[in-house]
């Protein structure tokens, strides 16, 4: 039997709840090997990012070419990309190795508000990124900034996702939780339609890197075979149960469990 494989073009967080950390984990939970392209170290922990240090553009390319060429790639994923150079060594890395299914996360800000891709990558995110897309995973706030609208409505979220598959991609995932409804409601657009999935707002403060867990669990969906909607509502149930089994660690915002199926087997024991 062969192992899926997934890669995670991201950052890496010191205190491994986000970035490169988390989606190591997804995949590992979810039955996919993965591989990492580290776009950035950071100094952070479940209270605040202290110091950023980009990985040089040339290394992000070299990184990617020295997976890209000994391995299989069932699918891939970006997380933090910082600047428009890595924006365009990815891009380009991408398309020379033909890689796909691409599941963007858009970065933009940290759960503890520090910014995580400069203003003036935003568009380059836009432009070079977004077309190699499968599949686009932004919260209402970074769909709000890719669309350029405005977002208040369900009608809102569904124009806002059109707004950025007309930017490339052929699907687009707008989590809903930055919205105040219960349940939450995260909404799947593309060109069949548009898909909920809804699922019960978890009260808790334990939510650093929900969403790289969210975009890397759909790369491993599509690395083991599933559709685009299989693997998004795989995702949700696979986020639900690590949210809701969180381990209280950190004074700020802290990590999920993203082994939920290891710790209630510790229960059981």
């Amino acid at each position: 039997m062969t192992l899926p494989v997934a890669l995670s073009i991201a950052g890496s967080d010191s205190g491994a709840g986000a970035g490169i950390q988390a989606d190591m984990k997804t995949f590992a939970a979810l039955g996919v090997y993965g591989l990492t392209v580290i776009t950035a170290i950071t100094a952070q922990n479940t209270v605040g990012v202290r110091a950023v240090q980009e990985v040089d553009a040339g290394v992000v390319t070299a990184q990617l070419d020295a997976v890209a060429e000994d391995f299989s790639i069932g699918a891939l994923k970006t997380g933090m990309l910082s600047s428009a150079a890595i924006i365009e060594s990815v891009a380009a890395g991408i398309k020379r190795h033909r890689l796909r299914p691409l599941v963007v996360d858009p970065v933009m800000i940290a759960k503890s508000g520090d910014r995580l891709l400069r203003e003036d990558a935003v568009e380059a995110l836009r432009r070079r990124l977004l077309p190699l897309a499968h599949v686009v995973t932004p919260n209402i706030p970074e769909a709000e900034v890719l669309s350029r609208r405005s977002i208040r409505t369900r009608n809102d979220r569904v124009a806002a996702a059109r707004a950025i598959m007309d930017l490339g991609a052929p699907s687009v995932v707008i989590k809903g939780g930055h919205s105040e409804d219960d349940p939450v409601v995260d909404l799947l657009v593309d060109r069949q339609g548009v898909h909920e999935y809804r699922a019960a707002r978890i009260v808790t403060t334990n939510t650093h890197g929900t969403g790289c867990t969210f975009s890397a669990a759909i790369a491993a969906g599509l690395a083991t075979g599933l559709d685009v909607a299989q693997a998004v509502a795989q995702a949700r149930d696979y986020v639900s149960r690590a949210l809701a089994s969180a381990p209280g660690l950190g004074h700020g915002h802290g990590p999920l469990n993203h082994f939920p199926a290891v710790q209630l087997a510790h229960a059981r024991n």
